[in-house]
């Protein structure tokens, strides 16, 4: 791997940072409204107490909690609290060439009984997307579908009792159901990527569905969580491995969500860190990740999961380099709902495939989500600031 990141060919490079294009769709009301909020989340340590404050509020239902999470940072990150909610979202979206990824957010529920029922709930996003072509994909945690100590003994090779066999077996027929409705509908599945302590088994799954349902067009796309030292190496061994069996890869490229986590379980336990040690040599991997999928975009369907302008452009360009179609099925960009709106709408206007990762579910169940976007972004370095000087920079245009 070098050490430094090859430039973008200067033609190649549409202007990710216009405004207009990516503000088009907000009222002067809802552009201010936005700007407040991120200039509150550009406050580390405002985030740090809030997000204590806000959790704890919500979990033990205090009044009028939800109404204000309702009415602040929910709908910023969020499409809406079922999937008819998030109907409005999606077109509004599509008016603008912007697909939609759906995902249901809620977390950490355990026992069967919610396990199948989160199942269910990806089974019903996989009917609405059916029925929407503006919503090619929908996105799925394992984490969501089984009890998490299965994984963590699976992953460290621990022998299973006899009701965890039965636990996995009952999450592979969760997944397979999922995907062969998938499948049959012409609806993609994103598998997200866990902690590493849970990782391999996560893998295994997502390479066993693969396997199965991406023998023509590609059905399951597992995720490389690029900030991770070995993440490289397994995406060419993944592709290496489809070519063998016949199959082609799904790969979503994302940076990675767990950075402090991994560090400090690292720490603790006395193990070597499984992160790169800085932002430059993540940023050289996803980036070097990135043009493997393009040069071999034939037998990897991929995604640039990233918030980050350079990565968006650097894909652009490669297209331009290799001379591929930019609407190209196998090549994607993904953002979040919410977030850097000025790749997102700058890119789809530009007639790239690009969509956006709209969250959705009860505001209870989806608040260690919406904590997430506020303290994962505001510890990346420039993230937030950036969001805050975009914003500003439209109402400076509008005159506002």
């Amino acid at each position: 791997m070098t050490s430094e990141r090859p430039e973008p060919e200067p033609d190649t490079l549409f202007d990710l940072t216009n405004t207009e294009i990516a503000f088009r769709e907000k009222t002067d009301e809802a552009l201010k409204k936005t700007y407040r909020l991120f200039r509150f989340m550009n406050n580390s340590t405002l985030v740090k107490w809030g997000s204590k404050i806000g959790y704890h509020a919500v979990k033990m239902s205090l009044p009028f909690t939800d109404w204000m999470v309702k009415k602040t940072i929910f709908p910023q990150f969020c499409g809406g609290e079922n999937l008819m909610d998030c109907q409005n979202v999606i077109d509004e979206l599509y008016e603008n060439k912007v697909l939609t990824i759906l995902d249901y957010g809620a977390e950490g529920k355990m026992g069967e009984e919610n396990l199948d029922a989160t199942a269910q709930e990806t089974l019903r996003a996989i009917e609405l997307a059916a029925s929407n072509e503006s919503v090619p994909m929908i996105s799925t945690k394992i984490t969501g579908l089984v009890d998490l100590k299965i994984l963590h003994k699976l992953h460290h090779d621990e022998p299973l009792s006899e009701g965890e066999k039965r636990g996995f077996e009952h999450l592979r027929e969760r997944l397979d159901e999922i995907c062969f409705s998938a499948k049959n509908h012409n609806v993609g599945i994103f598998i997200d990527a866990e902690e590493s302590w849970i990782q391999r088994p996560v893998d295994n799954l997502a390479l066993e569905m693969m396997e199965k349902y991406n023998l023509e067009n590609v059905t399951v796309f597992n995720t490389y969580q690029m900030y991770k030292t070995d993440s490289l190496t397994k995406l060419k061994e993944h592709h290496q491995l489809a070519i063998t069996k016949g199959y082609n890869l799904g790969a979503k490229l994302v940076r990675g969500a767990y950075m402090d986590k991994e560090r400090q379980r690292a720490l603790e336990l006395g193990y070597p860190s499984p992160i790169h040690p800085d932002k430059n040599a993540t940023d050289n991997a996803y980036n070097e990740g990135i043009e493997y999928c393009v040069q071999n975009h034939e037998t990897i369907s991929s995604c640039c999961a990233s918030h980050n302008e350079y990565s968006n452009a650097y894909q652009a360009s490669l297209m331009q380099k290799y001379d591929i179609d930019i609407n190209h099925k196998h090549l994607n960009f993904c953002q979040l709902y919410g977030m850097s709106d000025n790749i997102t709408f700058n890119l789809a206007n530009a007639g790239y495939n690009v969509a956006k990762y709209v969250v959705y579910g009860p505001i209870k169940e989806v608040i260690p989500y919406l904590i997430r976007r506020t303290e994962e972004n505001s510890s990346v370095t420039g993230e937030m600031s950036r969001e805050l000087k975009y914003i500003s920079n439209e109402i400076k245009r509008r005159g506002l």
